[in-house]
């Protein structure tokens, strides 16, 4: 089953096309990447696909609804997670869990997800005060607490160190395990290759190459997902 199907997509800024023509599918269960360079159109797909910026062309479906037509009926079955998304230093983790519940019609008990995700002795603190390892748990927390089908993540792991990207790498297969379908934007070929059941790599608006690490791997005629990266766009990850 599709959960995503994309054809045609297309987006442009001013004279600059940030996605020329792309199609991609994502099925039920599964975590698909999106990697590239800076500038190669990631985040547009994902703001396009989640209802947050309308398109310009192509046809777009999310669980079978228009992402933008729709967007209101959509937003309540998906989770997003942007990268440059941020909460007010003095907000504390239950208060930012218990607004963000009240956004939705069914929200998970955000107590209950607070408790899951390893939440709950941080539940006075603030955000400020937070490590970055806890803060990506509680946006994580955050993108869970409409009880979603769907959750799109954006560069998640980017400025963490090894240990927390670690746990921050389990708690997206937790996802997963969860019967939840993962849209994960990168730029680290490591986290790629450990976490996505397919990956779409993209440069200047267009899919360069998909299918598994694997596939991609041979694909690049090369011994790893990262080498295979630089072999197919003959850029860096940055």
């Amino acid at each position: 089953m599709k959960v995503i199907e994309i054809d045609g997509l297309s987006k442009s800024y001013k004279n600059r096309k940030a996605v020329d023509g792309i199609s991609l599918t994502v099925a039920k269960g599964e975590i698909f990447g999106i990697a590239g360079p800076n500038g190669a159109g990631k985040t547009t797909i994902v703001e396009c696909a989640s209802g947050l910026r309308r398109r310009d062309g192509g046809t777009l479906r999310v669980l079978g609804l228009d992402p933008w037509n729709d967007r209101r009926a959509l937003l309540q079955r998906i989770g997003v997670q942007l990268q440059e998304a941020a909460l007010p230093d003095a907000i504390k983790v239950g208060e930012a869990l218990r607004m963000y519940a009240s956004f939705y019609d069914r929200p998970a008990d955000w107590r209950k997800l607070m408790d899951e995700w390893g939440l709950a002795d941080k539940e006075r603190a603030g955000f400020a005060g937070l490590s970055g390892g806890w803060k990506q748990r509680l946006f994580i927390a955050l993108a869970l607490v409409g009880d979603p089908e769907v959750v799109f993540l954006d560069e998640l792991t980017t400025g963490l160190d090894p240990s927390a990207r670690r746990m921050t790498w389990g708690l997206i297969r937790d996802m997963r395990d969860r019967g939840i379908s993962v849209v994960l934007v990168t730029h680290f070929m490591d986290e790629a290759e450990a976490l996505c059941d397919r990956i779409a790599i993209v440069g200047e608006g267009r899919v360069i190459a998909e299918g598994s690490p694997r596939e991609l791997t041979a694909a690049g005629k090369s011994a790893s997902l990262e080498d295979a990266y630089f072999a197919l766009t003959g850029g860096g990850t940055e």
